[in-house]
């Protein structure tokens, strides 16, 4: 049909002498096709519609087409598994931490001094009083990397899904900045109730916080919280309300 509007469009000017159609064979393909071959005033022929080339330019889109897809959802493999989540406050975490690390050890390390100079609790008379505060300074000195170790324990800088055996493997921060590796299976998360501030899921007894917008792909994060599981409606479940 798109040939014949081009003629027609065409007939003015073309003499009938000058059109000439020739079948050809795509090389690749193997299917035939019809060139339509013209000249226009008396110029060389000129091709002005080639079924062939479009056949040509459709089949190189279509297998242009798996390339692109297989580029969105591809992920990075390791022993773990596939990557599917990375936590973009990973490095910040671990930051923060080793800050907090290095100023406690920067105090515990001063503090002698400091004492000897200033004769900071020196004032008290029994050697008893003198350990209880120096006591209560180690302790509120190792208190803010303790507690900071405890609110960001359970956050997730990399999680891994293993796809045969459907097993997470979550990448933590240890007390030491080490990674720590944590396995589990999907059934054994569970989503606690109420919200909480610092846990997302439980897996098992360990509570672990991740963002559900930096996962690759958003099916993931449904079915490790288990949304993609078929849901069923029990009415006995449900506590029927009374009657006055």
């Amino acid at each position: 049909m798109f040939s014949l509007n081009v003629l027609r469009r065409l007939r003015p000017w073309v003499s009938p002498n000058t059109l000439r159609s020739f079948h050809a064979t795509a090389g690749r393909h193997g299917a035939p096709c019809t060139v339509f071959s013209l000249a226009i005033l008396g110029h060389k022929p000129v091709h002005a519609f080639s079924a062939c080339s479009m056949l040509s330019i459709n089949s190189k889109l279509q297998s242009q087409q798996p390339s692109i897809r297989l580029l969105c959802t591809r992920t990075t493999d390791s022993e773990d598994g596939s990557l599917i989540y990375k936590g973009s406050l990973g490095t910040a975490v671990r930051g923060v931490k080793m800050f907090c690390y290095t100023t406690t050890g920067a105090t515990l390390t001063l503090m002698p001094f400091v004492i000897q100079e200033t004769g900071l609790g020196m004032g008290f008379k029994s050697l008893a009083a003198q350990v209880i505060f120096c006591g209560v300074v180690v302790f509120f000195t190792f208190l803010n990397p303790v507690i900071l170790h405890f609110i960001t324990k359970g956050y997730v800088s990399r999680l891994y899904h293993n796809r045969d055996k459907d097993t997470y493997t979550a990448i933590t921060y240890s007390i030491f900045l080490t990674e720590k590796r944590n396995m589990f299976h999907q059934r054994d998360v569970k989503v606690p109730s109420v919200h909480k501030m610092f846990t997302t899921f439980y897996a098992g007894t360990m509570g672990l916080l991740i963002n559900p917008d930096n996962f690759i792909i958003p099916e993931d994060y449904n079915h490790l919280m288990g949304y993609d599981k078929p849901f069923t409606f029990d009415p006995e479940d449900m506590d029927m309300p009374k009657t006055s």
